[in-house]
């Protein structure tokens, strides 16, 4: 008998994983304006789902595998001269749309639609588990490794260009990273909820940040306590536990642009 036998026990570990991993990235969607484009990857995850109960393969991998494409395919029709929010709204809900009626044509695969599109962190295994937490530790390094290369890309392209930086290759290492988390994400809060748990622990985290670094470990600070906290009140009320995560971060949010301007003035 050990620690990880409890349900509650991997269902925390997987949302810290989760939280953890998203936060940082989460700064940067803030940053780049691209919260859009993180909820139309999100969105791609459910075709990849179908694609992995199809052939037979793992979720995590045919969810990384189509939202990369994804990602991919808006990068390169953007660089044509369309319009990047049309793309992203094109993608988002043509993906999901796409996913749902593919699902629907399995036969003999059971499908429970509701887990993959709101999550079911309590259904965490422990090999689960241990793909979160691989997961979010090379998210991690990888954010660490080239984190100086990301903020200064995403501060100003010319800049990045004189410090002999490539911003599209710095965007394409933000995107893995994305479609990693959105990879992992998909057992705790589903497709439908990834985007929220990226942007909101960022979103609150900022009004109290005077660095990036401080912004992403306040993030990080954020978004572990939605998922214990939603876990929690979950456990408490019987509620879905993946949309309750994202309710408390919500809250801080709320609470964050409360009290933020007070924290400005007094700073």
């Amino acid at each position: 008998m050990t620690i990880f036998d409890s349900f509650l026990i991997r269902a925390a570990l997987a949302g810290l994983g989760v939280a953890i991993a998203a936060a940082p990235l989460g700064c940067f969607v803030v940053w780049r304006r691209m919260a859009y484009f993180g909820d139309a990857t999100a969105h791609a995850a459910i075709l990849g789902v179908a694609l992995a109960l199809a052939l037979n393969i793992s979720v995590m991998l045919g969810v990384l595998t189509v939202v990369l494409l994804a990602a991919t395919l808006v990068s390169t029709l953007s660089n044509q001269g369309f319009a990047m929010d049309t793309l992203l709204g094109v993608m988002a809900h043509s993906a999901l749309a796409i996913g749902l009626v593919a699902v629907s044509f399995l036969s003999g695969v059971r499908v429970d639609l509701m887990a993959y599109l709101f999550g079911d962190i309590l259904a965490v295994g422990k090999i689960d588990l241990a793909v979160i937490w691989v997961g979010a530790i090379f998210v991690l390094a990888l954010v660490g490794w080239r984190w100086s290369a990301l903020l200064t890309a995403t501060l100003n392209t010319d800049l990045a260009h004189a410090s002999g930086i490539d911003p599209k290759r710095e965007q394409l290492i933000l995107t893995i990273a994305l479609a990693i988390v959105i990879a992992v994400a998909i057992k705790v809060v589903g497709v439908l909820l990834i985007a929220s748990l990226l942007v909101i622990p960022a979103a609150a985290a900022r009004p109290f940040s005077t660095t990036p670094e401080r912004m992403a470990v306040l993030a990080m600070a954020v978004g572990a306590f939605s998922a214990l906290g939603g876990l929690y009140l979950a456990f408490q009320f019987d509620t879905p536990t993946g949309p309750t995560i994202v309710c408390v971060a919500a809250a801080c949010f709320a609470l964050a642009s409360l009290f933020g301007s007070i924290y400005s003035k007094t700073r």
